[in-house]
């Protein structure tokens, strides 16, 4: 086992990694831009190197970021999610560098993160995929593909990019008068994005259910499975909630979990990993990608098995062997999961960083937080929204969503606009309350935007903080 690992990532998955790290006696680098001075992550490695003045683009160094491991004297690097962890690159780079990356070989994520090549190898193991094209060329030779997809199949039909991912390059299409304005749109996107604009069609299902399975495997043979979460509850192709496990029956859980396996080995798959699924209204489910990294919404699985993922993923990539078989998996009650984002959704979700003012975390039993904001952090407008996620768990469905009810109005983050009064209207909401949601239900809940802003006035909120400053904070005090 190496002795320390440098985190390629920043905010709450950075400190969620090294926590797991830190458990295992293992040593922890944190980078970080000159921009994200004050992160948390910063203050809770053991150490950190500042690899450039920033914004973003110093994250996405691999140079510099191996540099940097091999400075520290790191033996591997763990790569989180978003930035650099789906890119082949990186992970082919550490190892010619003599590090270990934490995560799947070089291989397995250039194909897994091809949608295209993606939904080949599945078909070719005989499992079922939404129909859809090749890479579209582009020109009228594309176009015209295009159209005769659209001739054949109907609508709605997605265009998505290629190299897609975080809900990016994703268009919705429901006529031919959109389909080529889509395309465009598309491929722009996704050259923005992601440096490639390939983009392909994909016949698109009414009002689907987003589910996924964890996985593990490692060098040993050994491929498990540690259930399903459902993720539907998304805007613009961003997940917002996940639930686990999916309320389904267990025959049908129990066959979504195996293919899940199937199309793990299918794919030579190494370390964590999700495979995803479509589920129409029918019950009929389709693969729809291999997210080929730890997923933020990996806690609510942790909850409900007791297994730290994180801890596997170190360890396998050390060449341990999964510490448990498929049979020592046990499921147990229901875990809730919301992004708590520094976004106003009465403005679209639009981002809303800025001073965190006043930062009053809940807590009880059943409560976890992964964060990185404190009272006094400056958000920075350069990096993802999210502040915190918070996790929670109940030995049933109902009691997971009281407890979330009574933790969410505990929860005070003031000074920035954030989504918890949204998620408030959520818990008393009567089709949340049924688990009678599919992707499209943001969009066809519209009330849940009919909410009173819960920040004080500027003037009260100014005295508070004075308050809070000069003699501590009082939970009597009116807010």
């Amino acid at each position: 086992m190496f002795n320390k690992i440098l985190v390629a990532n920043r905010g709450e998955i950075a400190i969620r990694i090294m926590r797991s790290a830190q458990e295992l006696g293992l040593k922890t680098v944190a980078v970080y831009e000159e921009t994200d001075r004050m992160a948390l992550h910063v203050m809770k490695a053991d150490e950190a190197v500042c690899i450039g003045s920033g914004p973003r683009k110093d994250y996405l160094n691999i140079e510099r970021i191996i540099q940097a491991a091999l400075g520290a004297g790191a033996g591997a690097i763990h790569p989180g999610y978003g930035f650099l962890a789906e890119n082949p690159n990186f992970s082919k780079e550490c190892t010619e560098a003599g590090l270990v990356f934490i995560g799947p070989p070089p291989k397995v994520i250039s194909d897994m993160g091809s949608k295209v090549i993606a939904r080949r190898i599945m078909n070719e193991a005989n499992i079922r995929s939404i129909p859809g094209t090749d890479i579209l060329p582009e020109g009228e030779e594309g176009d015209e593909e295009a159209i005769a997809f659209a001739e054949e199949y109907g609508f709605p039909i997605m265009v998505k990019a290629v190299a897609g991912g975080g809900g990016r390059g994703i268009r919705h299409t429901a006529s031919m008068k959109e389909l080529l304005a889509n395309l465009k749109r598309a491929r722009s996107e996704a050259r923005m994005a992601f440096g490639n604009e390939a983009v392909y069609l994909e016949k698109g299902l009414k009002n689907p259910r987003h589910l996924e399975v964890q996985i593990l495997a490692d060098n040993h043979g050994s491929v498990i499975h540690l259930g399903t979460r459902n993720c539907s509850i998304q805007r613009r192709h961003q997940k917002m909630i996940e639930i686990a496990p999916a309320n389904l029956p267990k025959v049908l859980l129990d066959e979504i979990c195996d293919t899940a396996v199937k199309a793990s080995r299918a794919c030579n798959y190494l370390n964590a990993g999700t495979v995803e699924f479509l589920l129409d209204e029918d019950d009929l489910y389709y693969f729809l990608e291999v997210n080929t990294r730890i997923q933020v919404e990996h806690t609510v699985t942790e909850m409900i098995t007791g297994v730290d993922i994180v801890r596997e993923q170190i360890r396998i990539a050390a060449g341990e062997p999964i510490a448990f078989r498929q049979e020592d998996i046990s499921f147990r009650g229901c875990a809730i999961e919301l992004r708590i984002n520094a976004e106003d959704p009465k403005s679209n979700f639009m981002a809303s960083p800025g001073l965190v003012q006043i930062y009053q975390s809940p807590g009880g039993h059943g409560t976890r937080l992964d964060g990185a904001v404190y009272q006094g952090y400056e958000i920075p407008r350069y990096y993802d929204s999210m502040l915190t996620k918070l996790t929670v768990y109940g030995f049933t469905w109902e009691e997971a969503v009281q407890r979330l009810s009574r933790v969410l109005n505990g929860f005070i983050i003031a000074g920035v606009k954030t989504t918890i009064p949204f998620y408030k209207q959520i818990m008393k909401e009567p089709d949340f309350l049924a688990q009678r949601f599919d992707t499209s239900y943001i969009e066809s809940h519209p009330e849940l935007l009919d909410y009173e802003e819960e920040v004080p006035e500027t003037d009260r909120l100014a005295a508070l903080v004075a308050e809070i400053n000069a003699h501590g904070y009082n939970p009597h005090a009116e807010f």
